[in-house]
């Protein structure tokens, strides 16, 4: 697949966007084409990686621990998506820092300089319901900010497995921003590779003077329930129903995940504080 970062292919050909001949999809086929064939490179390459992320978390759900995931920024809506999910595992849970969560404070630009604040990991992870055995997964684009370096390194610590959901294009082609000189990757107990080109940016034209065209929240979106499906296989593997979250728009949905609840209640902490 040609990302237009480097230039080539059907990206960087300049060519205007919108309607054109007939079976010209334009720009924005352009992109969903750049989309599709990041997807299918993810299927590809990280099958191994994905399975083996789906069986640590039914591994733990089947031990009686719980689940949590963490984004900063654009990254933390991947890891919102699969929080109190329909068609989700229940068991899924934020790990919320306040002022990096999406674009959830003001100015936007707080959010990215909070990421670089060494020691924040640490104070979240120490306030939070998080315990030995638990998964918590990390997602950062980058992978070289402070704060996603910290909160696997730091989880790790307490005796947490971590999934590291980042772009080892990253690593390769930028340097850590940590004191350490490492990377989100680098401290994981399985990494899943976006496969992300650095700048995060899949189109070019010659009348434009950046790239454009981000797609990170579309694959990565795409690895986090790809993961969940496995692991939702995983436990039925074992013989125990997953706990998933039906739709409360289809007819006996809040009934079901009342049931899903009760049942599941000390592991779920997006309904309570612990």
């Amino acid at each position: 697949m040609t990302n237009g970062l480097d230039g080539g292919g059907a990206a960087g050909t300049g060519r205007a966007g919108g309607a054109g001949k007939a079976g010209d999809t334009g720009i924005a086929g352009r992109y969903l084409d750049a989309a599709i064939g990041l997807l299918t490179r993810v299927r590809d390459e990280e099958a191994g990686a994905i399975a083996a992320a789906g069986e640590l978390m039914a591994e733990t759900v089947a031990a009686d621990g719980r689940l949590f995931a963490f984004g900063a920024g654009h990254s933390s809506l991947a890891a919102q998506d699969v929080v109190y999910r329909a068609g989700g595992l229940a068991l899924m849970n934020l790990l919320s820092v306040p002022g990096v969560i999406g674009v959830d404070v003001m100015p936007a630009t707080l959010g990215s300089a909070l990421e670089r604040v060494d020691g924040l990991a640490a104070a979240v992870l120490d306030s939070s319901p998080v315990r030995r055995g638990d998964v918590l997964v990390v997602v950062s684009l980058s992978g070289r900010n402070a704060l996603p370096v910290e909160m696997a390194l730091n989880a790790r610590a307490l005796g947490l497995r971590v999934i590291g959901v980042t772009s080892v294009a990253y690593a390769e082609e930028t340097k850590s921003r940590h004191v350490s000189g490492t990377f989100l990757k680098d401290h994981c107990d399985v990494v899943l590779d976006s496969k992300i080109a650095v700048g995060d940016a899949e189109l070019t034209l010659d009348s434009v003077e950046a790239p454009f065209g981000p797609a990170s929240t579309v694959v990565v979106s795409a690895l986090m329930q790809a993961t969940m499906a496995a692991a939702a296989a995983g436990l039925a593997a074992r013989g125990i129903q997953p706990p998933l979250l039906r739709s409360g728009n289809v007819d006996g949905g809040h009934d079901w995940n009342g049931r899903v609840f009760r049942e599941y209640g000390g592991r779920i902490f997006y309904r309570h504080q612990p």
